[in-house]
């Protein structure tokens, strides 16, 4: 019986179950990207400029010191170049 729940070393039913959450998983983050796809739609509907929003959701993931520095060097570059 050992020699049905293992192959080559590897536990067919412990792999076969992780293989099995990582497919659930994928729909899922299909479907929540899906959803996300539809938010952005609505927001251009709506007359939002979908660019900056997700511009605006980057920076919202940064922390306070690496936006500060961010923007810091985009100001220092904009200066260089007359922007």
């Amino acid at each position: 019986m050992a020699e049905e729940t293992q192959v080559g070393g590897i536990a067919v039913d412990r792999l076969r179950s992780l293989i099995e959450r990582i497919e659930r998983l994928e729909e899922e983050k299909a479907a929540i990207a899906s959803d996300i796809r539809d938010i952005f739609a609505e927001a251009k509907s709506a007359g939002f400029d979908v660019k900056i929003m997700r511009q605006i959701l980057k920076l919202r993931k940064m922390n306070a010191a690496d936006r500060d520095e961010q923007e810091f060097l985009l100001e220092t570059y904009r200066k260089a170049l007359d922007i």
